[in-house]
């Protein structure tokens, strides 16, 4: 069993256990089971997957960092919200602003801010249809 600790700016978002772990870190998708080596992992705006007597908890991150060591993990993201907690009509706005910010011709806002913003409803969007 993995102990879980979900950490955000704000502090402990929820502390629970888990069985596996699913994350997309910088270089892809892994897996992480009870005594697995220690490891840091840089993770991506994408779904996070917690995995316990064949429950999934899925959430979307906006990004963040993983320590496990010892069946321990903490997990320092961004921002989090679990699949039940996403308002699907909001991400789908946000969507769609992101989406006319990237397409306008009037470059006075910061594209890359746009893009991540694009990014995180895309994921929103997709983890509440999962």
């Amino acid at each position: 069993m993995i102990k879980v600790k979900l950490v955000t700016p704000d502090g402990v978002y929820k502390e629970t256990e888990a069985t596996m772990i699913n994350c997309c870190s910088t270089d892809g998708w892994r897996g992480i089971l009870s005594n697995h080596m220690p490891i840091v992992l840089m993770l991506q705006i994408s779904r996070l997957e917690l995995v316990n007597n064949n429950q999934k908890e899925q959430y979307a991150i906006a990004g963040g960092m993983l320590y496990f060591e010892n069946n321990e993990a903490t997990i320092l993201v961004d921002s989090i919200e679990s699949k039940e907690d996403i308002d699907i009509e909001r991400a789908k706005a946000a969507k769609a602003r992101a989406e006319e910010k990237l397409a306008s011709k009037d470059k006075n806002y910061d594209i890359k801010r746009a893009e991540i913003a694009l990014a995180r409803a895309i994921n929103r969007i997709s983890v509440s249809n999962c």
